[in-house]
């Protein structure tokens, strides 16, 4: 089952959330966070293929607060406007509002109380960041921006945490990469992923940089996550 759902921020705010549901729910849910382009087809088609292996999914809006808070075109003037978006998002309103969709999402019936977020580009670097500042059970980030600037606080986070990368992504360098590991060492709750070859949304069947080889193996990869957490919790 699809289908939409409203969420009432801590300040009093509502926002949407595309919402998917499991048939034969398992023991572990998704928030899946958006990339800068909102919730385009491959946001909700990838929650609608978690759903179908088990996963309820729900797809926050984390726009809503800005001018043009919709979904948004790859390319043309509002790539540019998802651009500026981004640049002006306030990250702390953003995880708090992250805070709510989860809240909002364990309300509804048959929602495990173990979540574990799912991140593409922004959406990634919002996971790692949420998993300091809610009770997520889990987070993975596709090719998330500027996690780096978490700096000390990734060798503090508890829960597991998969930050996938691509080492042929002009918007995330190697060298980002890089100071991600440096400031994570020592920590084993963060496996760092790397895919030789592979672009930025790499994982997004609409994009050009599309890998369906790595794609398949990410997917597998969090699956794997999810299955571990849902049947041990560990």
């Amino acid at each position: 089952m699809v289908g939409n759902v409203q969420i009432t921020s801590a300040d009093g705010g509502v926002f949407d959330a595309y919402l998917a549901t499991a048939a034969s729910p398992r023991g572990v849910a998704i928030l899946l966070l958006p990339e800068m382009f909102g919730l385009t087809p491959a946001m909700t088609e990838a929650a609608d293929g978690f759903a179908q292996d088990g996963f309820t999914t729900l797809v926050p809006n984390l726009f809503w607060r800005g001018p043009n808070p919709g979904t948004l075109a790859y390319e043309g003037p509002e790539r540019d406007i998802a651009h500026k978006r981004l640049d002006a998002m306030n990250s702390e309103l953003a995880v708090a509002d992250i805070g709510a969709a989860l809240a909002a999402f364990r309300a509804i019936r048959g929602v495990p109380d173990k979540v574990v977020a799912v991140g593409h580009c922004v959406g990634g670097r919002l996971a790692a960041l949420a998993m300091g500042a809610t009770d997520l059970a889990g987070a993975v980030s596709y090719y998330g921006l500027g996690i780096s600037r978490q700096g000390a606080e990734l060798a503090t986070i508890r829960g597991p945490i998969q930050l996938h990368y691509g080492l042929a992504d002009p918007y995330v360098p190697v060298s980002e990469i890089e100071a991600v590991k440096a400031h994570a060492a020592g920590n084993p709750n963060i496996e760092i992923l790397e895919y030789d070859g592979a672009g930025h949304s790499f994982c997004n069947p609409y994009r050009p940089m599309f890998s369906p080889v790595d794609a398949t193996l990410v997917r597998a990869r969090t699956v794997t996550l999810l299955e571990r957490l849902a049947q041990t919790g560990a």
